[in-house]
């Protein structure tokens, strides 16, 4: 299940405490970022474990487009992950 640019901006502006991952570069989350957990795409499978205890949490992920959330999103669900949202548009689609 996706998640809209609109919804996550009303959650992070009520405050909500969010799982929220970051799946983009140091380099691109350095220039702009809304304040998630940086892991990015590719150290994802050795820092699973830093996500434990969220399995039946929500976690919404992001990067630039949504392409690599996407390909976060699944690689989460196929390891026991039950919410696992995308942010659609990413980052592009937040600051536009």
């Amino acid at each position: 299940m996706d998640i809209t640019v609109q919804e996550l901006r009303e959650r992070l502006e009520k405050g909500e405490k969010l799982n929220l991952i970051d799946v983009r570069e140091p380099n691109e989350y350095e220039a702009d970022n809304i304040g998630a957990t940086l892991i990015p795409l590719g150290e994802l499978p050795y820092r699973i474990d830093d996500l434990d205890g969220l399995q039946d949490e929500e976690v919404i992920v992001h990067c630039r487009s949504g392409a690599r959330s996407a390909r976060a999103q699944q690689f989460l669900e196929e390891n026991g992950f039950n919410n696992v949202r995308n942010l659609v548009g990413g980052m592009l689609a937040y600051r536009a």
